[in-house]
């Protein structure tokens, strides 16, 4: 990443807040104007390439959970994938507040080292002779601590991009104060208020919907492969691979989904945008509630059925005969018999799954820009390492207690509970977002600089 020296490196981007100070009246030049692009797109590449390895590692895990050790259930690889979100949660307050005092490319360096060494981990955790579930949840866990770093990502494209939320202070200094703001002191960039310059309601409902959306995802995407494995009687590698293709479908769908809600977001109030996303969200996961008097295929149904009274003795010997001669070195397909639910919850059609995760992929993306932008523009022209870090602590913990959630509620009760109680949440999170609608506004609307 470019850099102009250590010290203008922990220089607020938006530099000092006071009216007359040289920072407050310095037209940006095309030099930094262009160093500071430079440096953005170089996150922005980063954050990528993050979230690929990501994509790649999240589709494998079930497959290779149950390769290292058979001992390993679905209930467990709910703690392998929320492990990667609690090193996180954990990682990203303390990598927003380093950059905030110190340099951005120390906790950046630091994070990919800790990031690389830890796929260089998980690559390897077949080779213990035992206990290799607990080695992969170590990786996952620091692989997620190296992922901490978006804190500083986020806060730097914010903080770069808020420019103009300078502009605007420039030109209504005099409308904030008579509102009762005053200007902070020299060499920080806060502007405050008597009893706090930001509105914590806001930045707490923010957080919170954050969490939910996040959470909802991250239900998705664990139940992904079981749920495929368990209703399509597809095998580890049908799974692995059909909901890789599902999984890029999807994100080119949320890339199309970004650059509408740029484009909608000049029109329609971005308040607006994430309540309609909510709304997307809610639709998707009322249609993969399980319908109909189809179920699916069971594990060993040629033996469970051989027990039916009505079975003739000459069948159940056809039956033993057929399931003798079968290639038992092949993994059995199908909904296991060791989840009740699956004798009586009706079977998830493909093209109803399909449809829902086309509505779940505009939906996320939706929310999850609209949530980051609006919590953005809420902190206003400040540095927000902090705050980012606590957003990303927030996201985190969705990516911990959503796996966990979904995989018991899956294992023991099944989809349509699963999915019922996502329903029952975005519900829950559509009437918050209704509460504090009107206080999620931007900084400068707050405090009178512009009309809304």
């Amino acid at each position: 990443m470019a850099s102009l020296g250590s010290e203008a490196e922990r220089e607020p981007l938006l530099g000092s807040g006071s009216p007359g100070s040289r920072e407050w009246d310095m037209v940006e030049t095309q030099e930094h104007y262009k160093s500071r692009w430079r440096s953005i797109r170089i996150l922005y590449l980063t954050m990528f390439l993050s979230s690929v390895g990501f994509s790649i590692v999240i589709m494998s895990i079930w497959p290779y959970l149950q390769k290292i050790d058979q001992t390993a259930d679905a209930s467990f690889l709910g703690w392998v994938i929320a492990s990667f979100s609690l090193g996180q949660m954990v990682a990203s307050p303390l990598f927003g507040l380093w950059s905030n005092y110190r340099p951005r490319k120390e906790p950046l360096i630091i994070s990919i080292f800790i990031s690389v060494a830890a796929n260089c981990l998980y690559a390897y955790v077949h080779v213990p002779a035992a206990h290799n579930k607990y080695y992969m949840l170590i990786a996952r866990g620091l692989v997620g601590f190296g992922a901490g770093n978006v804190a500083v990502v986020r806060s730097y494209i914010a903080g770069a991009t808020s420019l103009q939320e300078r502009t605007s202070a420039m030109a209504n200094t005099s409308t904030c104060q008579a509102l009762g703001f005053i200007l902070g002191p020299e060499n920080t960039d806060e502007v405050q208020i008597p009893g706090g310059h930001i509105d914590q309601v806001a930045v707490v409902a923010t957080n919170v919907l954050f969490f939910v959306v996040l959470f909802i995802f991250a239900l998705f995407e664990t139940i992904l492969t079981p749920l495929t494995m368990d209703m399509y009687a597809w095998t580890q590698e049908q799974a692995v691979l059909y909901d890789g293709i599902i999984l890029a479908a999807l994100g080119v769908e949320a890339v199309a989904v970004f650059m509408g809600v740029k484009l909608l977001s000049k029109k329609i109030d971005e308040r607006a945008i994430l309540l309609g996303g909510l709304v997307v969200v809610w639709v998707g996961f009322f249609i993969l509630l399980p319908w109909g008097n189809q179920f699916p295929k069971i594990q060993w149904e040629d033996l469970h059925n051989s027990s039916i009274p009505n079975t003739t003795f000459g069948e159940i010997i056809i039956d033993l005969w057929s399931s003798l001669r079968e290639d038992h070195s092949q993994q059995p397909t199908g909904c296991p018999i060791v989840q009740a639910w699956c004798l009586y919850t009706p079977v998830i059609h493909l093209a109803q799954f399909l449809t829902a995760a086309v509505l779940v992929g505009v939906g996320y993306p939706a929310c999850n820009v609209m949530s980051y932008t609006l919590y953005s523009k809420i902190l206003g022209p400040k540095p927000q390492g902090m705050y980012m870090g606590w957003l990303s602590a927030s996201g985190s913990a969705a990516r911990i207690l959503g796996p966990v959630f979904i995989s018991h509620v899956y294992t023991y009760l099944g989809p349509r509970w699963a999915c019922s109680l996502v329903c029952g949440i975005v519900v829950l999170t559509i009437s918050l977002m209704g509460a504090v609608y009107r206080r999620l506004v931007a900084f400068s609307v707050r405090c009178g600089r512009i009309q809304e």
